[in-house]
Order: C-alpha cells, then structure tokens, then sequence
C-alpha cells in the first residue's frame, strides 16, 4: 500500500509517497496563488518521478493552511498532529518538536507513543517566521541560504529590539545606514528569534529531546543560536521540510 502526504504552507507545498517498507520518495514546490493546484502539481510531478500513477495510491492526507483546497484528499489532518507523527516516524524518542513554518512557529509535545500531549502556536503574526526570514534578506540583499555562513562571522551581533515585521525590517535598514557589518545584523536576526521561539517553548515546558521541522530549521545558524538559548542540543531532524507531509502520509498509512 501507498499513501501520500500533501502539506500545502503558505510559501511551499511539500508531498511525501510512503509505503510499508518506507519512504518513497518527496517533492516540494511553491505554493503560489492557487493552493489547490500547487497540491495536485506537487503530488503528480513526484508519482511521475517515481513512475506512479494516482491509482496506485491508496491513501492521500492533507495538511498545511491549504490543507481544505484538496477536494481529492481522503482526509484533512491539523498540522499539529502531522508534524508529531513525522517527527516520531524519523526517531521514535523525540519529545519536543520547534517547528518554524512560513508564517507561524509552534513548539508541540509529545508523549511516549508519538501522539501530541501539548502545544502552544503563534500565528497571530509573522515574527520569527520563513516570512520574516525572507523580509529581511531582501533588506540585506543577501540570499537567505548565506544566512548561516555569515552568523558564524560575527563577532557582536547587532540588537534586533523588535520582532514586528515591518518594525524590524526598519530596524535593518537604520543598521545598514549606520555601516553595521551584514554579519552581525544577521546574527542580530537569530539572536531574535530565538528568545522569541524559547520564550514560546517555556511556555508549554521544553522536553528532551528536542528536534526542529520546518524549511527553517535548514537554517544552521539560527539552530545553534535557539540550542544556546535553550542550553539544549537539538536533535536534527533529517527531513525538516517535508516533517508534515512525512506525518500525514504516516497517518495515512495507519487507515489502511
């Protein structure tokens, strides 16, 4: 049996093709304007790149904030929950999971046989977030991949006060137009977000061990600077980005 996890987010749509023996094979593309049809696009380039064909999967969960756009979805599942069961699939001792979306963070809990004990999320905006991320690279005119390698350069990361979007995006240009060097602003930027998302996690109570999903948790940088703040290591989750998809198409799985 086949079963396939489709987490539509709102900057990339992740799919996952998972069977008894194990993964199959993943996908990810943006999302775009057209949520649904980012779903169906992601699911048939994968079972194409696989020599599948829709028929030969059996069971198809979605997930994500477009996860109601698929009418061919067998079932909706919360991110939440997929994000535990994908986790859990990866490394079945995992009890915490930081995951940093494009527009919301969420730390969730889980308890010994994988299933979500608790949960605090913060969507209200998109401080911290893949969104943000992106903002201030743009600010930077620096690609976000280069994040990582130049946190590691800065000797005095620059204060980032506030956490606002638009706000911190201000913050940046004034730093740039002071002659701060790039890698102490970006440094600056993880050193923000970090106390942010440990200030969510403590909310909850932080259990080891600790993974992060998410696009963002590929951001090495800003891995080491929540770990620093948590005094804790975080273990890597070898799929972030598709942690999700992974989930749903496990729960997918499971229904038989």
């Amino acid at each position: 049996m086949i079963a396939a996890g489709i987490d539509i987010g709102s900057i990339t749509t992740k799919a996952v093709l998972l069977s008894e023996e194990g993964i199959l094979g993943s996908h990810v593309r943006f999302t775009g304007y057209n949520a649904e049809q980012a779903g169906r696009t992601v699911l048939d380039e994968l079972a194409a790149q696989l020599g599948l064909k829709r028929k030969d999967i059996r069971r198809i969960i979605s997930t994500g904030y477009g996860r109601r756009s698929l009418d061919f979805a067998d079932r909706a599942l919360t991110e939440i929950i997929c994000h535990g069961a994908g986790a859990f699939y990866q490394n079945s001792g995992i009890r915490c999971i930081i995951d940093i979306g494009g527009q919301d963070s969420k730390v969730i809990l889980l308890d010994e046989t994988g299933k979500v004990k608790d949960f605090v999320m913060n969507d209200k905006c998109a401080a911290g977030t893949g969104r943000f991320l992106e903002v201030m690279a743009r600010a930077l005119e620096v690609d976000l991949e280069a994040f990582p390698v130049l946190a590691v350069k800065a000797t005095s990361p620059a204060r980032i006060s506030n956490l606002c979007t638009v706000f911190a995006e201000s913050e940046v240009i004034s730093l740039i137009a002071k002659g701060t060097p790039r890698e102490e602003i970006v440094a600056g930027i993880h050193q923000a977000i970090a106390q942010r998302v440990v200030a969510l996690a403590r909310r909850i109570g932080v259990r080891e061990p600790v993974t992060m999903t998410g696009g963002v948790a590929r951001n090495s940088g800003l891995v080491s600077e929540i770990e620093r703040e948590l005094s804790l290591p975080i273990i890597e989750n070898p799929l972030p980005q598709v942690n999700g998809a992974l989930g749903a198409a496990v729960l997918g799985l499971r229904m038989g």
